[in-house]
């Protein structure tokens, strides 16, 4: 498994993770062992059990697995079963996430149709976007946009060929 995973460098491509907190001292070794290949990790680490210890066991997790520079973090998936999404109850976890990632390495993410359980898309991207409202605009752009531009390489092909080489007809 370890040998293909270090094609991922090799290729240009990253390694999308899903996995509960309590996984994240293995994926930090992961991350060290290939420091050239970036982690994202999905659901915000799946901080599912909000009891205080819970919630500071996660964060504990969260920090150590931040402080490998090449992880990244989906602001994803942090509804609670049988329970409408609401900013009070999610905003610590999205303003810790990205204390501690920075707004360089995280980004907002849908878990759509799964978070459809607990709330709309309007209900939870609004929520982040309540959460953020103090933030710099060029900072939430990154939440919201560019971060994920990034590391998605989502630019068309088109931009990057113009963006590489000008058109011959319109060069000096």
């Amino acid at each position: 498994w370890r040998r293909g995973y270090a094609e991922l460098a090799r290729h240009g491509l990253h390694f999308d993770l899903q996995t509960p907190w309590w996984n994240l001292a293995e994926a930090a070794c992961l991350a060290r062992d290939f420091p050239d290949t970036l982690i994202v990790l999905n659901h915000t680490g799946l901080p599912s059990d909000r009891s205080e210890e819970g919630l500071a066991a996660w964060q504990r997790a969260m920090a150590r697995f931040a402080e490998c520079p090449n992880v990244a973090l989906k602001i994803s998936g942090i509804g609670q079963a049988g329970r409408r999404w609401s900013v009070e109850d999610n905003a610590w976890i999205v303003r810790e996430s990205i204390a501690l990632f920075g707004v360089e390495r995280a980004m907002f993410a849908s878990n759509f149709p799964v978070d459809s359980l607990c709330g709309s898309f309007d209900d939870i991207y609004g929520g982040f976007k309540r959460i953020v409202a103090d933030l710099p605009y060029a900072d939430q752009e990154r939440l919201f946009h560019s971060n994920a531009r990034r590391i998605y390489r989502t630019v068309p092909d088109t931009v990057r060929l113009q963006q590489a080489s000008p058109d011959p007809r319109t060069s000096p």
